[in-house]
């Protein structure tokens, strides 16, 4: 019973107070009009005054009152909503649409949260690896999605994230629209704002990033199980191949981490054997595999 009497009493709250209109109640102005009043009427209408005073507290009072029980109200309601996790494990992808009607795919490893009030009191979204969005507009309620290291603020546009944990940098990159990215790391730098076909690409390590015109369409083709490879390092390239085969590939020889490949593979159609296959084929590198253990030397 104490429960559902919670939830309504959050709602009530909520909805019973508009704070944009009581951004509209000037304070300062009620009390100058009221003293002004006070001034013209002092020395005839002494009972009157106290009349004006009483009104005037009064009015000052219940705003006050009405400010503070939307505020506690919101406050009650954020607080009593949970979080949603989605998660795509090593091997798979995902694709789902958030309650404002954004469109997001996630990648192989990768998951999104985002509280159960999602398009009420905001649209933050929480991104561990690696999504691309086609965000719903909203000019009223920006979309947001932070990372570890960085942060996407948005209206409505098409964008690819990336930021696995153990990947050496976090990238940014813009199909369509606008995007102002931040640094949630290194603070007090300058917002960065992307154009259509731009990439910012973020070096955890030293935290500086850079802006570069790119072929975005590249960037987000793992959306329909492509995979392709447009001169990455190896390390990165191991990373992409265990996430999306459930794999562990281990590197015997060191010195082939400098190495960088080309590629364009199709993972429904192309098995880890034929990727791999077609790596060796450059004469590079050879590979063993013992079930899902791959090495690479």
């Amino acid at each position: 019973m104490s429960d559902n009497y919670g939830h309504n009493e959050q709602e009530i709250w909520f909805s019973a107070v508009d704070e944009q209109q009581l951004s509209r109640f000037d304070k300062e102005a009620a009390f100058a009009r009221f003293q002004e009043r006070v001034a013209a009427t002092h020395t005839s209408r002494p009972r009157r005054n106290l009349r004006w005073l009483s009104y005037a507290a009064t009015v000052a009072l219940m705003a006050v009152i009405s400010y503070f029980s939307f505020k506690g109200g919101q406050h009650k309601m954020e607080s009593a909503f949970g979080d949603i996790v989605v998660e795509a494990p090593q091997g798979s992808r995902t694709q789902m649409t958030l309650p404002d009607g954004t469109k997001v795919w996630l990648n192989a490893g990768s998951k999104i949260s985002y509280t159960q009030g999602f398009s009420l009191v905001n649209r933050l979204v929480m991104l561990v690896g690696e999504g691309y969005f086609e965000v719903a507009h909203n000019e009223q309620l920006p979309f947001r999605v932070s990372s570890k290291n960085l942060q996407v603020s948005v209206l409505g546009t098409k964008f690819n994230f990336r930021d696995y944990p153990a990947d050496a940098e976090a990238t940014v990159s813009l199909a369509e629209g606008k995007v102002a990215l931040d640094d949630l790391v290194h603070l007090g730098k300058e917002t960065i704002y992307l154009k259509p076909n731009q990439r910012a690409v973020m070096n955890k390590q030293s935290g500086e990033i850079s802006v570069e015109d790119y072929a975005v369409s590249n960037t987000i083709q793992w959306t329909n199980g492509n995979l392709i490879f447009d001169g990455e390092p190896l390390k990165d390239i191991i990373k992409d191949l265990e996430r999306s085969y459930n794999v562990k590939i281990t590197i015997a020889d060191r010195s082939l981490l400098t190495l960088r490949f080309y590629g364009d593979f199709v993972r429904q159609e192309q098995s880890l054997t034929e990727v791999l296959d077609a790596l060796s084929a450059t004469g590079k590198i050879h590979y063993k595999a013992e079930g899902r253990e791959i090495t690479l030397y």
